[in-house]
């Protein structure tokens, strides 16, 4: 699985990827590989509005907003 945080570094995109990384380890995830993307080329090619955004897999969960731990965990648990 692949997850991607998108965001320039701001400090929200700081919270959402530690937030992202907590929420692996406590599912014990080893199989995740968590990426941060930060070159504004790459994050537009997701066509966002804002960040920070959450990618799982390609495909965009949230942007603009920190999700929940629970967010988080149930669209790693849907995949």
């Amino acid at each position: 699985m692949e997850i991607k945080v998108l965001g320039t570094g701001c400090k929200k995109c700081q919270v959402l990827e530690s937030q992202v990384r907590r929420v692996v380890e406590a599912l014990d995830r080893k199989d995740i590989n968590i990426t941060k993307v930060e070159d504004i080329k790459d994050i537009m090619s997701y066509n966002i509005l804002s960040t920070p955004a959450l990618v799982i897999n390609e495909k965009v969960k949230v942007f603009g907003r920190i999700p929940s731990s629970d967010e988080i965990t149930r669209w790693i648990k849907e995949i």
